[in-house]
């Protein structure tokens, strides 16, 4: 389970940020930062750890209570998104990154140290510590992983409204089966990622056939 030791031992405002959405097939990618000037209560500590792991309950009930301590004033939160125009400009590893500056950008003021997700830094104009695996190490990663992926998966189900048939309510963008089953029937949304899998090989298909013709 995470915990609050690397925050405590850093001192001062410490963000922990973490980005949700490099892999799907559809959508924006998507990250948070989360400061946490204190421990967090143990009510609040316990509903937190790395999205992947929890239940779609358990993000929601999390998530609502992070919200609640934002309101309290007792942690802050900002969240940064990338396009799917400028995944495909620059590729999903400097969108991801991107987003993640902005998310930092959103924070009332900017933290003494970062704490990111995974082994990539993104270019921040304060010090950033990058912690493999922190999304379970760090109480305040684990909390911008769940605000992150709450946040993207209602992106994704408005989106889904609008664009009826790709099931994006369930699958968040995500290449499963019925999502690329819907691509092939009904083709790519403007929401597509034309650089992503079964996207770009429909897109080459259709270049293919208008040349041909």
């Amino acid at each position: 389970m995470p915990d609050f030791r690397m925050e405590s031992a850093a001192g001062g405002r410490v963000a922990g940020i973490d980005e949700v959405g490099r892999g799907p097939l559809a959508g924006p990618v998507m990250a948070a930062a989360v400061v946490m000037p204190r421990r967090p209560p143990r009510a609040l500590a316990a509903l937190l750890d790395d999205s992947k792991k929890l239940s779609p309950a358990q993000r929601e009930a999390a998530f609502a209570a992070l919200l609640a301590a934002k309101a309290a004033g007792t942690l802050e939160i900002g969240v940064g998104a990338a396009s799917v125009t400028e995944i495909a400009r620059l590729n999903i590893l400097q969108a991801a990154l991107l987003a993640m500056r902005r998310a930092v950008g959103r924070l009332p003021t900017l933290p003494d140290l970062a704490l990111v997700d995974g082994n990539q830094a993104p270019p921040l104009p304060c010090p950033v510590r990058c912690v493999i695996g922190g999304d379970g190490r760090c109480l305040s990663i684990a909390a911008a992983s769940i605000v992150a992926k709450v946040l993207r998966d209602r992106v994704m189900a408005r989106l889904g409204q609008r664009y009826p048939g790709y099931d994006w309510h369930r699958n968040a963008g995500y290449g499963t089966a019925a999502h690329r089953a819907a691509l092939h029937a009904l083709g790519p949304t403007r929401h597509h990622r034309t650089g992503f899998g079964t996207v770009r090989q429909l897109s080459l298909d259709l270049i293919l056939v208008e040349t041909a013709d």
